[in-house]
């Protein structure tokens, strides 16, 4: 029988070994944070990406460095005190090519924060991240912060917590950061890393529970805010009166898409929707803004023009105005004279529980500037652009016209505005009053579910409409059956049109 040859049983084709698993150092700056610091400490040890906590010490007398090695944390003590030198110190003394800073006085971490912060970095998609937490929002973040930032770096103005020392960052972009040793340098990382054109992305953490600072601490992180956003805008090249012009111009316009005015109204139960030219102004703005500037004789053909729409009627009267400056856009509109009983009807209105908006087809400046003569809420209007304080003769036509398309008829519509406002104030239209005087407001008065039209200029204006006045507006108020205030005790109520709403 012959012999079969012996044969090796066939091996299983090798794998490559598994990567290491990549790690990330934690660093925590502190200052005296005994009551705290062990728990942060342990939170940050129980992730298993993490590799190493390491506390950076700015000299704490209450046992804060103990307690720290006690739960697990390297310690180093910081060669000069302030927190800025300890997070630079923080990436030079990491083992790790990814760091995630954490406060030291931190309470209620969820579980999870670590690698909710880690996962954009070792995802490749970030080289800086900032977190994003809920809590009381800060004082110095509100008033100092965010004005200065929206004025000079309008392209950071959205971060949630720009002050906020909770971060992750690559090791090699730290390296190239600036480190203020101050309150400031949180928020000098964050422009320099823009600077640096970084990857920045924000990551919702959750709560937080931060130690409460007193004022006169409150007051000095201010001023060292202050100074580093003014100090990095300097070097930006944007301590310019053309650079703030511009930023106010994109600010208007975003106020204007994003429904800045809608955000501070809360509770709306019924809602008032007035027109300007006519009704609230004894007058046209355009005309008299026309006149003003001599441009009478070019706008004439333009004005109810029914060959044109209104988007061309529009974009053609507003070229007429290019290179006005802004303030006679404003004197204009608080000159033209108000119907009689404007300021009443508004604050009468407000008192019965309405909120009041002025819808025009006119300018946003002009609007705003007539919204405060009469105590409005707000105000719904086209944004003219200006630059260097002067109109550019273009125009933005204003988000709330046009969507939601329920107008049939037109392009741009204040029934458009109608049914926006009751999706954004979670009213309904049986909840609105509209007011107007011309064909341009008879879409919005069949839509209400109470009308009025003011001195109609045509019948199909006054057909409409549920109600007609000839007169005064403060008939409005007695047609709702609601009380007029006298001119004497709207003074006495001390209103504030800037919080109008």
């Amino acid at each position: 029988m012959a012999h079969k040859p012996h044969r090796r049983p066939a091996l299983a084709p090798s794998r490559p070994p598994r990567p290491p698993a990549r790690k990330v150092t934690v660093v925590i700056p502190c200052l005296n944070e005994s009551r705290t610091v062990a728990e942060v400490v342990r939170f940050a040890r129980a992730d298993r990406l993490v590799g190493e906590v390491l506390v950076i010490d700015d000299g704490s007398i209450d046992g804060t460095p103990e307690l720290a090695e006690q739960a697990g944390a390297r310690v180093v003590t910081s060669s000069l005190l302030g927190k800025g030198e300890s997070m630079e110190e923080g990436w030079q003394h990491a083992r790790h090519e990814i760091l995630v800073y954490l406060d030291g006085d931190l309470t209620g971490l969820r579980k999870g924060l670590i690698r909710s912060l880690v996962t954009p970095l070792l995802a490749g998609e970030a080289d800086f991240v900032k977190a994003k937490f809920t809590r009381a929002a800060g004082r110095v973040t509100v008033l100092t912060a965010k004005p200065l930032l929206k004025t000079y770096f309008p392209e950071l103005a959205d971060f949630a917590q720009p002050l906020g020392g909770i971060i992750a960052a690559r090791r090699d972009l730290l390296k190239r950061l600036r480190f203020e040793n101050d309150y400031g340098v949180d928020i000098g990382l964050l422009i320099d890393a823009t600077r640096e054109r970084a990857r920045i992305v924000e990551v919702d953490i959750g709560a937080l529970r931060h130690e409460s600072q007193p004022l006169e601490a409150l007051g000095e992180m201010a001023m060292q805010v202050t100074r580093t956003i003014i100090e990095r805008a300097a070097e930006w090249g944007r301590l310019r009166l053309s650079f703030v012009r511009r930023t106010r111009e994109r600010e208007s316009e975003t106020r204007l898409r994003q429904g800045h005015a809608l955000k501070r109204l809360q509770n709306v139960e019924r809602l008032a929707l007035i027109d300007m030219d006519g009704t609230l102004l004894n007058g046209r703005f355009v005309i008299e803004l026309a006149r003003v500037t001599g441009c009478e004789e070019a706008l004439n053909p333009l004005l109810d023009n029914a060959i044109l729409s209104p988007v061309q009627r529009t974009r053609r009267i507003a070229a007429l105005f290019a290179g006005v400056p802004r303030h006679v856009f404003e004197r204009v509109a608080r000159d033209i004279p108000l119907m009689p009983g404007a300021v009443e009807t508004v604050v009468g209105l407000r008192k019965a529980g309405y909120r009041v908006a002025i819808v025009t087809d006119s300018y946003h400046s002009a609007a705003e500037t007539v919204r405060r003569r009469v105590f409005a809420d707000f105000a719904v209007a086209h944004l003219m652009k200006f630059r260097r304080d002067k109109a550019t003769g273009r125009v933005t036509f204003a988000p709330a016209m046009r969507e939601p398309a329920k107008c049939r008829r037109h392009r741009l519509c204040k029934l458009n505005v109608l049914h926006n406002l009751c999706e954004e104030l979670h009213v309904t239209p049986a909840q609105v009053l509209a007011v107007g005087d011309s064909e341009n407001d008879i879409c919005v008065l069949r839509g209400a579910g109470n009308s009025v039209a003011f001195q109609p200029k045509r019948p199909s204006v006054r057909d409409a409409a549920k109600h007609t006045l000839e007169e005064d507006l403060r008939g409005i108020l007695k047609l709702l059956g609601e009380p007029v205030p006298a001119l004497s005790e709207i003074r006495e109520m001390n209103l504030d049109p800037e919080n109008a709403s």
